[in-house]
């Protein structure tokens, strides 16, 4: 068994892959890149797909050790943060699917992450 401390910085390492991952697509896109002139796309999917497994083990790890009993609901602060991990997850490739989005993202991303921040921090919705 690992401790929560673990899965925490495995949760974190994962929400920075998954950032570095979409920001590097979203100004490739911003800057006239396309998929496949991307001699990172590799790279990048790696990244971002390591990042998201991460994310889900060490958010659910960490759900272990603080108590969640197995079978149980998840309260609403949660659902919340599940949502903006599928979000994250299928958001890679929109910047070079809609280009005129890769900017925004640039704002996106950050409140995001702020939103998932409070909802683990304070939990405001049971």
């Amino acid at each position: 068994m690992f401790s929560r401390n673990f899965y925490e910085i495995l949760h974190i390492i994962g929400i920075a892959l998954m950032f570095v991952a979409i920001g590097g697509v979203a100004v490739h896109a911003a800057n006239g890149g396309t998929k496949a002139e991307s001699r990172t796309r590799k790279l990048v999917s790696i990244g971002h797909g390591v990042g998201a497994l991460l994310v889900l083990v060490g958010g659910f790890g960490m759900l272990a050790r603080i108590g969640m009993q197995h079978g149980a609901g998840f309260p609403a602060w949660l659902w919340v943060k599940i949502a903006i991990w599928a979000v994250l997850s299928a958001i890679v490739l929109m910047p070079y699917r809609m280009p005129s989005l890769a900017r925004p993202f640039f704002w996106l991303l950050p409140m995001l992450a702020g939103v998932a921040v409070y909802m683990a921090v304070y939990k405001p919705i049971n």
